[in-house]
């Protein structure tokens, strides 16, 4: 009973977590270079190491995501 509502509470925590994490992402445009004032054709190193550090992100908590997703339909 505690063990299913912590993992729902974890469930809906990670799924806003990604939810943001995919927002973030850049899309046709600059993505993240743009949104903190990067120049659009000029990308410095710091902005790409930002890229890869969120790539990184997104696939650890989708990972989580889809491990409580598999949990829960275990317990349920």
């Amino acid at each position: 009973m505690i063990i299913d509502a912590t993992l729902i509470v974890i469930q809906v925590t990670v799924s806003l977590i990604l939810i943001v994490f995919i927002l973030l992402h850049s899309g046709r445009g600059g993505g993240l270079s743009d949104m903190f004032g990067g120049v659009a054709g000029g990308s410095s190193a710091g902005s790409t190491v930002v890229e890869r550090n969120l790539d990184r992100l997104t696939v650890v908590v989708s990972l989580v995501f889809a491990f409580t997703t598999m949990l829960l339909s275990l317990r349920l």
